[in-house]
C-alpha cells in the first residue's frame, strides 16, 4: 500500500527551510507533551512525527480548547491493527481521530489527523487542492520527530507548502503593489473558500495580522522560488507581476478547487463518523465557535450522521454559515 506517486523533486531555498526549522522549534505549552506522549505510545514504531497547528499554538490553558495535531507515520499498514482503517487512510487521507488525556486532575483534548510522511511531502508540493499546503504554509510546531532525517523532511515539506501557497494565490491577483499582510490575507481567503468552513470573513485578516512577522520572514525567504512572480520594493512592499492570462487560468483553478473541496469535505466528514468519537458534538462546537450559530444535535442526526448530516449541511450552506 504505497501511497506516494512521485518523490518531491522541486528545490526550495535554504533560507526558507531554515525559517521553517526555526518556527518549528518555538516554545509551546508543556501540557502538549501529555498528548504527544499518548500518541507516541499508541503508534509506537510506526510514528515518524507529531506536528501541532491551528488556534491552540499560543494557548496558555490547553484545558479550554482542543489541540490540532498531524501525526505522520511511516506506513498505514503498520499503524493500524484494523486493516479497513489503513485502506481508508490511503484512499482519502487523512484519517481523523479524537484523543483525551487526564493528568493531575486536568483533561487535555486533541483532534489528530493521520498521514504518512510520504503523503505529507507529496501533498504539500503536488496536491491540486489546498487542504494540506494551506494548513502548513501557516505557523506550526514540530513537537516530535523520530530522528534528524524525519525532522528535515518535515521542514522541507512545510517550506514546499509556503511556495505552493504563494504561487497559487499570487497568480490569481492582479499585478499591483502589495504588502505582506495583503498577500497572506488574500491567499487565506482563497483557500478558505475552497473548503466547507464556518470561519467569519474577517478570520483570514486576523490570522495574517497575528503572525505577520513570521509571514514576512517566509515571504522574503521564498522569493527565489517564485520565478519572478513577486519582487521586493525598496519600501518593503512587493510588486506582484501576475499577467491577465495568469489571472484567468488561476481563477479557473480556484473555481475547480471550490467544487473539489465541497466533494472532498463531504467525503471526509462522512469518513470521520467512522473514526472520530463523538464527531457530531465536535463539529457543532466548532461551527458555533467560529460563526456563533448553534447546531442542534437531534436524535435523528445522531442515529444517521451521514444521511441526516447532508440535510443539516445544506441548511448551513443556504444560511451562509458554511462557505
Amino acid at each position: 500500500m504505497k501511497e506516494n506517486k512521485l518523490p518531491p523533486v522541486k528545490q526550495v531555498p535554504a533560507p526558507l527551510v531554515e525559517a521553517i526549522a526555526l518556527q518549528n522549534t518555538q516554545v509551546v505549552s508543556p501540557d502538549f507533551g501529555h498528548l504527544v506522549d499518548a500518541i507516541r505510545q499508541h503508534f509506537g514504531a510506526s510514528l515518524d512525527a507529531v506536528v501541532l497547528y491551528g488556534s491552540c499554538l499560543h494557548t496558555s490553558n490547553l484545558t479550554e480548547g482542543i489541540a490540532d495535531f498531524y501525526v505522520l507515520i511511516n506506513d498505514y499498514r503498520n499503524a493500524y491493527p484494523e486493516r479497513y482503517l489503513a485502506y481508508l487512510n490511503a484512499w482519502l487521507p487523512p484519517n481523523v481521530f479524537y484523543l483525551e488525556v487526564t493528568q493531575q486532575g486536568k483533561t487535555f483534548r486533541a483532534k489528530y489527523a493521520v498521514l504518512s510522511t510520504d503523503d505529507f511531502e507529496y501533498g504539500n508540493q503536488f496536491w491540486f487542492h489546498p487542504y494540506l499546503w494551506a494548513r502548513f504554509a501557516q505557523p506550526a510546531r514540530l513537537l516530535y520527530a523520530q530522528n534528524d532525517l524525519i525532522r528535515q523532511r518535515v521542514n522541507v515539506a512545510m517550506a514546499q507548502a509556503v511556495v505552493k501557497f504563494l504561487k497559487s494565490s499570487l497568480l490569481a491577483l492582479e499585478a499591483r503593489v502589495l504588502d505582506t499582510e495583503e498577500i497572506w490575507t488574500q491567499g487565506l481567503m482563497l483557500t478558505y473558500a475552497a473548503e466547507l468552513r464556518a470561519e467569519r470573513k474577517t478570520r483570514a485578516r486576523h490570522l495574517s495580522q497575528i503572525s505577520l512577522d513570521n509571514y514576512a520572514r517566509l515571504t522574503a525567504a521564498a522569493l527565489p522560488a517564485l520565478n519572478g512572480l513577486l519582487t521586493l520594493q525598496p519600501d518593503g512592499h512587493y510588486h506582484c507581476h501576475a499577467t491577465s492570462s495568469d489571472n484567468r487560468r488561476a481563477r479557473l483553478h480556484w473555481r475547480l478547487r471550490r467544487w473539489q473541496g465541497r466533494i472532498l469535505s463531504i467525503l471526509r466528514l462522512s469518513k470521520a463518523t467512522l473514526t472520530f468519537h463523538d464527531y457530531l458534538n465536535y463539529a457543532a462546537w466548532k461551527i458555533e465557535r467560529h460563526s456563533g450559530i448553534r447546531v442542534e444535535i437531534t436524535p435523528m442526526l445522531r442515529r444517521h450522521p451521514i444521511l441526516w448530516g447532508f440535510k443539516v449541511m445544506w441548511q448551513l450552506l443556504r444560511r451562509g454559515v458554511l462557505r
